[in-house]
């Protein structure tokens, strides 16, 4: 299918096939909503991991084989969009950037090796494989054809700010250490990267290892943004904190944000992703240790919950904001999807990319983000008018170490 067009943007859905290296025999489908500028000259692009699974359908592979013999149909993964519930695209429109949302065949089963529950660096590690294709092939998904890949290219750089919801912003905590240290940390705890991509055909074509892709036609992490971070402690997995730690000597900008009601990332995360009390281990405690130069801030959102960053309800994501669930903020009017707190999601990523230059990474110290529009605008009781922030023990609204 072309892609849609609308106004100055284009949509187009992606999908291959994909192994973590060559020798591993597991594979795992990979599909991608992205939104990128008619004029094929993204500045920067934005990578978006989901924080649930919406649905799967046990039929789904068969499915895709059929299709695969009798039509050049494409048929949805798991009928799931993500960009359906996190669709903050009209943020990257000022800046002429892309978006992309990236969703994967991971099982809703958290005792299975294909677990997207958190915990998994794996689902990190396809994120970053998703960036890299579309900086290398761009909104196609017939790699193999080189004219047709030219035409479907869109990116002016490989410059990507990743981003995520739940346990997909603990899995772009992974992503954004970047390809040198996926390898690395891959190699140190057995989950190796170096991926291959293949056309999802019966009799498929496949690509070079993304080691010889070249540096230029590999994803550059300039960014990180994390939407109440879930991670899970699981020993088939590991955890994230090799990566968290990593990030710790990375100097992008990098953000989290949490909800004051939020008992999916403040409680029940583990580690939780962040706590007043500096006794106790977090996601940003291991990003940010005490006395380190990290890059890593936070912001709490007064009422905020899990959901309300959504774009659309969710039912599996509801239930984390459920009374039976969660007992913080008892009797608050915490917010919902499509709400307050989504529209703030919206001008937060707008005003992230603002700090960049066209075709560029951050180009400051870590004191000039520090003191950056976008922390300045940031660091105030209510950034946006309508949503308000708890402040810290020192009075401000953004937190670093």
């Amino acid at each position: 299918m072309e892609p849609i067009i609308i106004n100055d943007y284009c949509f187009k859905r992606v999908y291959f096939w994909m192994q973590y290296t060559p020798e591993d025999l597991n594979f795992t489908e990979i599909a991608i909503d992205v939104y990128y500028p008619k004029n094929k000259k993204a500045n920067g692009l934005v990578m978006f991991s989901h924080g649930f699974m919406i649905g799967p359908d046990l039929l789904y592979l068969p499915k895709r084989l059929l299709a695969g013999i009798f039509s050049n149909e494409q048929a949805p993964l798991f009928a799931n969009y993500p960009s359906y519930f996190y669709n903050y695209t009209s943020a990257i429109i000022k800046n002429n950037w892309a978006m992309a949302f990236v969703t994967s065949t991971h099982k809703q089963n958290e005792f299975t090796p294909t677990t997207d529950f958190g915990g998994n660096p794996r689902v990190g590690q396809e994120a970053y494989m998703a960036a890299s294709y579309l900086i290398c092939f761009g909104a196609t998904s017939t790699f193999y054809n080189a004219s047709r890949s030219k035409q479907f290219q869109f990116m002016n750089s490989n410059n990507v700010v990743f981003a995520g919801h739940s346990v997909g912003g603990a899995h772009a905590q992974v992503a954004a250490t970047g390809f040198d240290n996926l390898n690395a940390i891959g190699e140190a705890t057995k989950k190796k990267f170096d991926p291959i991509v293949y056309d999802r055909i019966i009799f498929p074509r496949v690509t070079e290892k993304l080691s010889t892709w070249g540096e230029e036609s590999r994803a550059k992490p300039v960014g990180l943004v994390q939407l109440s971070p879930v991670d899970m402690k699981n020993p088939l997995f590991g955890g994230m904190e090799p990566y968290r730690q990593k990030l710790a000597t990375i100097k992008i900008p990098n953000l989290m944000i949490v909800g004051q009601c939020d008992c999916a990332c403040l409680d029940s995360s583990q580690p939780p992703a962040w706590s007043s009390d500096s006794t106790i281990t977090t996601e940003y405690s291991q990003m940010a240790p005490a006395g380190s130069e990290s890059w890593a801030t936070v912001a709490n959102v007064e009422k905020g919950s899990h959901c309300g960053y959504l774009t659309a309800p969710n039912p599996l994501c509801s239930m984390a904001d459920s009374s039976s669930q969660c007992s913080r903020c008892p009797g608050v009017d915490k917010y919902k999807p499509v709400g307050d707190e989504t529209n703030f999601t919206t001008e937060l990523f707008q005003r992230f990319i603002d700090i960049y230059p066209a075709n560029s990474g951050f180009t400051g110290t870590r004191e000039e983000w520090l003191k950056s529009s976008f922390v300045e605008w940031l660091n105030k009781k209510s950034p946006d008018d309508k949503v308000n922030l708890v402040p810290f023990s020192d009075g401000q609204y953004v937190h670093h170490v």
